[in-house]
């Protein structure tokens, strides 16, 4: 979690969600989160980061994560690239040369990906529970 909040470009919990999609990302992944930092055996490229920024914040916010991430001024998979890289510049991430923030350039549309692509599950809801 970052150090100090004061002077970013994103909303503070931006970046809290940042490292909370890593270490989701690392679990569904299977890659762990504790591995020496020096290991390439943790680290999540920037598109397995998105994927599991969209599964996470599906999961955390439902339909209003779109709107959660444009209260904090984020509106486009790129935004997260400048998080992650600003966390880089800050020495709270790391990243390694095949990291580039056109990693983090128009993956998904937030629309398509956050709200089209929803799906609520109803599988239970016509259950007997008597």
């Amino acid at each position: 979690m970052p150090s100090t909040l004061t002077g970013l470009r994103y909303h503070p919990h931006a970046y809290q969600f940042i490292f909370a999609a890593l270490r989701h990302t690392q679990q569904v992944l299977g890659r762990d989160a504790d591995t020496d930092l020096e290991s390439d055996d943790s680290h999540i490229s920037g598109t397995e980061l998105l994927a599991g920024i969209r599964e996470f914040a599906l999961d955390q916010f439902g339909l209003m994560a779109r709107t959660v991430f444009s209260g904090w001024g984020v509106h486009a998979t790129e935004d997260f690239g400048h998080i992650v890289f600003e966390l880089v510049e800050r020495g709270e991430m790391r990243k390694t040369e095949h990291d580039h923030i056109h990693d983090f350039v128009d993956v998904y549309d937030f629309e398509d990906a956050l709200d089209r692509a929803y799906q609520i599950d109803c599988s239970t809801a016509f259950e007997r529970h008597f």
